[in-house]
C-alpha cells in the first residue's frame, strides 16, 4: 500500500516521537540529489553531442550512437533519482519503492552482464573486434573518432584490432594496387614506435608503406600487436583496479537500496503508530 506520512493526521500520543530518522531521510535525499545533478549533466552532454554536432560523435560508428546512449541513461537516471529525492523528502512509500526496485533491477542486470561476459568471453571478444574493425573503416570520417583511435593506439602501444594489417580495411590505407591514395599500405602515425629523446623530431611518415614490410622488420618501426590483445593483457594485469571500479559502481547502488529500505520500514512503522493513536483518540477505552 502506498503511503505518505505527511498525509496522516498526527495523534496526540506521538507528537514528539517519530520512527523516521532524520539522518536516514536527508542522507538518502543528498545521495539522490548528487546523482540527479550528474544525470542532468549527462542529458546536457547527450543533447549537445546529438544536436550541436548533428550526431557525429567520437563513437558514432561503434555499433551504437553514444549520444543516444548517454541521453537514455541520463533520462532514466534523472527519473529514478528524482523519485528518490521527492520520496525521501515527502516520505512517500510509492516513490521510494519505485526507486528501490529500479536500483535493484539495474544492479541485477549489471551482475548478469558481467557473468555472461565472463562465460561467453570469446563471443564478447568477437563483438569487440567487430566494433573496432568498423571504427577503423570510418577512421577518416570523423575527427573525434580519429583522435580516439590514435589515443588508444598510443596509450596501449598497439596497431589495428588484431594486427597492424587491419588498417588495410580503411579505404585510404588499403594495400590493393587499385588504391590511388598516398597512404596506400600505410598505417597512422599513432602506430609508430616513437623515440622520446630531447631534440629529436618524430618522423610522422614512419608508417608509410609499412604493410608491405615483413612482420619482424615492421616491428622495428611500428607496434605490430593488435589493440584487442593489448587491452585484454592490461585488464588481466590490472584486475584489482577493475575490481575496484566495479565495486565503486556497485556500492552507491547498494547504499541507495539499503537506505530506501530502511526509510520505507520506518515510514510504515510511523503510519502504524499514527493509526493506533487515531484509534486511541477515537476510543480511549480500547
Amino acid at each position: 500500500m502506498c503511503g505518505n506520512r505527511g498525509n496522516v493526521a498526527r495523534g496526540r500520543y506521538d507528537e514528539d516521537f517519530s520512527f523516521v530518522s532524520g539522518v536516514v531521510k536527508y542522507l538518502l535525499f543528498i545521495f539522490n540529489f548528487i546523482f540527479w545533478l550528474i544525470a542532468m549533466a549527462m542529458v546536457g552532454i547527450g543533447v549537445y553531442a546529438r544536436v550541436i554536432k548533428h550526431g557525429e560523435t567520437a563513437l558514432a560508428y561503434l555499433a551504437v550512437d553514444p549520444a543516444m546512449m548517454l541521453l537514455v541513461v541520463g533520462v532514466l537516471m534523472f527519473i529514478i533519482t528524482f523519485c528518490g529525492c521527492v520520496g525521501s523528502l515527502r516520505e512517500n512509500i510509492c516513490l521510494l519503492q519505485f526507486f528501490c526496485i529500479s536500483l535493484t533491477v539495474i544492479f541485477m542486470l549489471q551482475l548478469a552482464a558481467a557473468v555472461l561476459g565472463f562465460i561467453f568471453s570469446d563471443k564478447a571478444r568477437g563483438k569487440v573486434t567487430e566494433i573496432v574493425d568498423n571504427a577503423i573503416v570510418h577512421y577518416r570520417d570523423d575527427i573525434d573518432l580519429q583522435n580516439l583511435i590514435d589515443f588508444g593506439q598510443k596509450e596501449f602501444d598497439c596497431c589495428g584490432a588484431v594486427t597492424f594489417t587491419d588498417w588495410s580495411m580503411n579505404v585510404y590505407f588499403n594495400c590493393s594496387d587499385e588504391n590511388p591514395s598516398r597512404e596506400r599500405c600505410s598505417v597512422p602515425f599513432s602506430c609508430c614506435v616513437v623515440t622520446k629523446q630531447k631534440g629529436v623530431v618524430a618522423n610522422t611518415m614512419c608508417g608509410q608503406g609499412i604493410q608491405k614490410v615483413e612482420f619482424l622488420e615492421a616491428g622495428d618501426v611500428i607496434h605490430t600487436d593488435g589493440c584487442i590483445d593489448k587491452v585484454v593483457d592490461w585488464i588481466h594485469s590490472n584486475l584489482f583496479l577493475m575490481g575496484g571500479i566495479a565495486l565503486g559502481l556497485a556500492i552507491p547502488q547498494l547504499v541507495g537500496i539499503l537506505l530506501s529500505q530502511i526509510l520505507i520500514s520506518q515510514i510504515k512503522d510511523q503510519i502504524e503508530l499514527q493509526d493506533y493513536n487515531d484509534k486511541r483518540r477515537a476510543d480511549p477505552w480500547r
